[in-house]
């Protein structure tokens, strides 16, 4: 039997809290702070879920990306103090993603600035999936402080200021090819078309200064490929190619989306090519055992990053996972299928649990197993004999509360943010539900 992110619960009890450790470390990439990138290029970190980028031009300023609300903005506007030069001459928009695109009112003021982006963005949903069930937040957006950590890629996601609309303003020139130069206030600069984690994604080339302000493309955490909140997989080929882009404008300064700068040439070739070597490797990986006939699940345990890059500081499963990345590739390039005729047309979840549970002799007996499971720290599997017991009776107390345990220890022990926080928001939610019924 296997456990969290194909861990046994010999390897958890090793382990044991060392994750929720990692990711608590994590969020001192949030701390509040403006960057000098270089001369003139500023990146305020942590005043809101994304990253804003300030650029000083002739006569004026540009803006990349515009936080997650106008509440954000204004605390940044602030933040850069006399950086900021106005007129802003301009605002570009790397995605359409409303972290980065919530607060471009404040930024623009009453400066009339042109807003850039790439042409799909035009036509991009906003990223509002959320594949939630039962209370499940992958965000943590409701969790109390005390089982809050962050969410990944940002201290937190609209727990304090909701991310809105309503400081967006569409964009005016918009570009439909794969780069586009301009010179904005005096400022060199080339729009480069990288999808990846968005399909609109630009990533802004300063080549007189070597700075690249990423966008979403590349992050400090494995990439976010398959992400566990209802949303399709990541077009993997493109990232990889996107990624090779950015390795060969050789930059010395980096700026991502998301958490800290990187300040020098070296480690920045480094953590790009780390990045695409990773997703390459999973993509690769998956795509052969595919071509073997293997199922998702065989696949799951079966790769695994080489020790380089599992033990590298920009691919730390923070957000994304080699797990779901896998799953997600597979379902991408293979369908729902895994080839196993059994499940061509499989029984329902209440028809086997009528089966399994007769089977073991009757729901005392699985409840026992189940509560047996928790006292030997097999958490994942407490919680599956909690799911047979509660889809033959959903108002079951006792299975609730095994379920409720056993999420509780499934997300402590968990690195992933978004694990840990749909582990966590689900269990609460049980939780306040039993109350509720208990009124």
């Amino acid at each position: 039997m296997m456990s969290v992110l194909g861990m046994s619960p010999s390897a958890l009890a090793v382990n044991d809290f060392s994750g929720r450790d990692k990711l608590t470390a994590h969020s001192d990439e949030f701390r509040k702070r403006v960057v000098e990138v270089i001369d003139g290029v500023y990146a305020a970190i942590g005043y809101s879920a994304s990253n804003v980028t300030l650029i000083k031009g002739d006569g004026g300023s540009i803006i990349v990306d515009t936080s997650a609300n106008p509440v954000d903005a204004k605390a940044i506007m602030d933040a850069f103090g006399d950086r900021l030069n106005h007129p802003v001459k301009a605002i570009i928009y790397t995605h359409n993603h409303p972290d980065h695109t919530g607060g471009a009112t404040v930024f623009a003021g009453n400066d009339e600035p042109e807003i850039y982006s790439h042409k799909l963005l035009m036509t991009a949903k906003p990223d509002t999936g959320r594949g939630r069930r039962d209370g499940g937040d992958a965000f943590g957006t409701l969790l109390p402080d005390e089982d809050f950590i962050n969410a990944g890629t940002q201290l937190e996601y609209g727990r304090v200021t909701p991310h809105t609309r309503e400081g967006f303003i569409p964009p005016t020139k918009t570009f439909d090819g794969d780069e586009e130069d301009l010179t904005i206030a005096g400022v060199p600069l080339k729009l480069i078309f990288t999808p990846g984690e968005a399909d609109e994604n630009i990533s802004v080339w300063l080549p007189d200064r070597k700075v690249l302000i990423a966008g979403d493309v590349f992050l400090k955490t494995f990439p976010n490929i398959a992400p566990l909140r209802g949303l399709p997989t990541r077009p993997v080929e493109k990232w990889i190619s996107s990624l090779n882009k950015l390795i060969a404008l050789n930059p010395d300064f980096v700026v991502p989306g998301h958490m800290g700068t990187i300040q020098n040439a070296a480690e920045a070739k480094d953590a790009l090519m780390a990045s695409r070597d990773s997703i390459k490797f999973v993509y690769d990986r998956t795509m052969e055992g595919i071509a073997k006939g293997k199922t998702p699940d065989e696949l799951v345990q079966e790769i695994k990053l080489p020790e380089k890059l599992a033990k590298h500081p920009y691919l730390q499963e923070f957000y994304g996972t080699v797990a779901w990345s896998v799953r997600g590739i597979y379902s991408q390039n293979a369908g729902w299928f895994d080839g196993n005729p059994t499940k061509i047309f499989p029984m329902t979840d209440k028809d086997r649990a009528e089966k399994l549970v007769a089977m073991i002799g009757g729901r005392e007996k699985m409840l026992e197993s189940a509560e047996a499971a928790l006292e030997v720290e097999e958490f994942q599997w407490a919680a599956e004999q909690s799911d047979y017991l509660l889809a033959l009776d959903p108002n079951d107390s006792l299975a609730t509360e095994v379920k409720v345990r056993a999420l509780r220890e499934l997300g402590e022990r968990q690195m992933n943010a978004t694990a840990r926080n749909y582990y966590l928001t689900v269990a609460n939610s049980l939780k306040e539900s039993q109350k509720r019924k208990a009124r």
